[in-house]
């Protein structure tokens, strides 16, 4: 089995960060089931790009990269803080400049934290839908962690439902074949379709 690539972005503000954390707890139990290359990108470290791009429709090479890393992911991890009962504008502006085909078929974990436990329903109510709309394959379990959950005991511990929904973004991957990504510089048309189709042959002339 060859190894697969995980990639995970995060959309905390803070330095160091709650989501950034969770983040790394989720790809961790991922490549506990899977044999996975993981590489995360904090998105407020191009915060700025992401703007631009709204603006102009072109990503700058920093963005550039964090696109095509979630593009050629076998899985991808998302994870937000919670503002005002959803993601952060910050978190649904990068997935606004992503390409409509990129998360196409694509499984994904969701994730998000907040102070309390009563903003974990936007995962179901404001994430999910997002996700389902791009045509992702979204994992079943989804993590929000709460201030409270990084220390709390007792069965239902984020310490289990973390390695429940990473064991389910491992499975998701492991049922489909690594993602190809289509050389955006191959020539898929002619050169008689780009000059405007066949050329045509004059009669000869009589003389």
């Amino acid at each position: 089995m060859s190894t697969r690539s995980i990639v995970a972005v995060t959309a905390g503000l803070s330095q160091p960060s709650s989501s950034r954390l969770l983040a790394d707890r989720l790809t961790a139990a991922v490549s506990a089931g899977l044999d996975a290359e993981v590489r995360v990108f904090e998105l407020r470290n191009v915060a700025h790009d992401i703007t631009d791009n709204l603006l102009t429709g072109f990503p700058s090479p920093a963005l550039k990269e964090v696109v095509d890393a979630v593009a050629g992911a076998d899985g991808l991890v998302a994870v937000t803080p919670i503002f005002n009962a959803s993601y952060s504008g910050l978190f649904k502006s990068f997935f606004d400049v992503l390409g409509d085909d990129v998360l196409r078929d694509k499984p994904v974990l969701l994730g998000a934290t907040g102070g309390t436990a009563r903003h974990s329903l936007a995962l179901e109510h404001a994430l999910r839908p997002m996700f389902v709309y791009l045509h992702a394959v979204v994992a079943p379990t989804a993590v929000f962690a709460a201030t409270e959950d990084w220390a709390a005991g007792g069965r239902d511990t984020l310490h289990e439902r973390v390695r429940r929904a990473g064991a389910q973004l491992a499975a998701l991957v492991s049922e489909r074949g690594p993602v190809e990504v289509a050389d955006p510089f191959a020539l898929t048309t002619s050169f008689e379709d780009l000059l405007g189709g066949p050329v045509k042959k004059e009669p000869p002339r009589s003389t």
